[in-house]
């Protein structure tokens, strides 16, 4: 039998597209190696805490993600971030440092110097950038921030983000939005406010999650596809056969009219080789620095620190072992049982990779000192737990948009073969699935012209934009 689409990957990107294709009435396939469907959207429960192994929170302005949860039932769990959250954290000087949540947090806060400040202010100044496509995070923000916030705010920031490093990542694929805003209005400040006076909301303003965690939405899509989603399959092998295509499973062999890749990159690039020499060495060209989360629960009474954040970030020149942590049972109800709390801590990434391939006694060592000196925590924690992922997130390094450029035009080259992931054009659960259903978009069009249909359909949607 010959399906419509197969999707490779039964990651969020991969359910979402399923998920979506078969609302416009095809027949589709996802295939995933693992035995647990979700890629690194695991959530756990573990003796009345919650850990979540991989992203915690969803932007309140994720469109797509909000609606799918709301067709497959999901609203009733949703939980809002906690009022209890009332500033952020950065490591300053050896210690928590608490900057007022705001636009203008920052200047309030002592955190930065007062040269630091003023450099701040005056960002409405800096002349406009006329190479942004080669500049690194950092490059971009020490020219219109200053070089002080962006060592001591940008560089947390991207590492909490990315798990990355500001003096490697490019800023045309991490803050896109930005660089809009001053090739736009000439500054990011004066952007920003004009933004606002339009009525915008900034993103990453709220976030929210479900009772059971992240995981929820993968758990929910895949029981939505039902038998359309296997597990416990790979694809050895991915080869043109007329005009569509063949793949070699351990489970046999399967014909599609049209397929999506929703792998990991190095995953995709081994399946295109052979198929599309400029998109396996687009993806080959993707490093993904391990990472580990070390998740500790504690009495509350043994942490003297009043945890009323997110958590914290640290900088590279505080040489801390940790790129941050987050203080989950402050972020959302039903994370922790009454009486105590619990803590994410963050290892690895492009800053310093070794780390991550650290035991879990010495990942919970490592955590319990930082915690013990940046929190007070003290005691024995009544719970701990390691993850490691040896290949953690995607780095968008300089030239990324470039392998994106040749990923998105994938299906001109390859009729019926498409791409999406976290590898594309964000890494967070909303990005991946906003991408996800412009990808299904694009192959529902694809396969409408395909049988030649008479019928109406929407112009051909850019797929990898989102």
């Amino acid at each position: 039998m010959r399906i419509d689409v197969a999707i490779i990957g039964g990651g969020v990107s991969g359910l979402a597209a399923a998920y979506e294709l078969r609302k416009r009435g095809r027949k589709v396939v996802v295939l995933e190696r693992q035995a647990r469907p979700g890629g690194n959207a695991v959530s756990e429960r573990i003796d009345g805490f919650l850990m979540e192994h991989g992203p915690s929170t969803v932007a309140a302005t994720a469109q797509d993600a909000l609606r799918i949860a709301g067709e497959l039932g999901l609203d009733d769990d949703r939980r809002e971030l906690s009022s209890d959250v009332k500033q952020r954290y950065l490591v300053g000087g050896g210690r928590l440092q608490g900057i007022p949540t705001g636009p203008t947090g920052f200047l309030r806060s002592n955190y930065m110097s007062v040269p630091g400040r003023l450099r701040l202010m005056v960002e409405g100044l800096v002349p406009r950038g006329k190479n942004v496509a080669n500049e690194t995070v950092a490059d971009f923000c020490a020219r219109r921030f200053g070089r002080e916030f962006t060592e001591r705010v940008m560089d947390p920031l991207i590492a909490g983000i990315y798990a990355g490093r500001a003096d490697e990542l490019s800023v045309a694929a991490v803050f896109s939005k930005l660089v809009d805003l001053e090739q736009k209005y000439g500054s990011v400040t004066r952007g920003m406010a004009a933004r606002v006076r339009e009525g915008a909301r900034m993103p990453g303003s709220r976030f929210f999650s479900w009772r059971d965690g992240v995981g929820s939405l993968p758990r929910a899509l895949a029981s939505a596809l039902g038998e359309d989603l296997q597990t416990n399959v790979a694809v050895l092998g991915l080869e043109r056969s007329g005009d569509g295509f063949e793949l070699e499973t351990t489970a046999g062999k399967i014909s599609a009219k049209a397929v999506i890749v929703a792998t990991q990159p190095h995953v995709a690039a081994q399946l295109l080789e052979g198929v599309d020499a400029e998109a396996t060495d687009a993806l080959g060209g993707i490093a993904a620095p391990p990472m580990a989360v070390a998740f500790l629960g504690y009495r509350k009474v043994d942490v003297e620190h009043p945890m009323d954040g997110l958590g914290f970030l640290s900088a590279q020149s505080e040489r801390r072992t940790l790129n941050g942590a987050q203080f989950t049972s402050t972020m959302f109800a039903d994370r922790a049982p009454e009486g105590f709390v619990s803590i994410s801590c963050y290892f690895g990434g492009a800053r310093r990779p070794e780390l991550a391939a650290c035991s879990a006694d010495e990942l919970i060592h490592l955590a319990r000192t930082e915690l013990f000196d940046l929190l007070g925590a003290r005691g024995e924690p009544v719970i701990s737990k390691v993850r490691h992922w040896p290949r953690g997130l995607p780095a968008y390094e300089l030239g990324h948009t470039d392998k994106v450029e040749q990923l998105k035009t994938l299906s001109d080259r390859q009729p019926g073969l498409f791409i999406t992931g976290n590898h594309m054009t964000g890494v967070s659960v909303e990005m991946c699935t906003a991408l996800a259903n412009k990808t299904a978009a694009g192959v529902d069009y694809y396969l409408a012209n395909m049988a030649g249909n008479a019928e109406p359909i929407e112009a051909n949607p850019r797929v990898g934009t989102a």
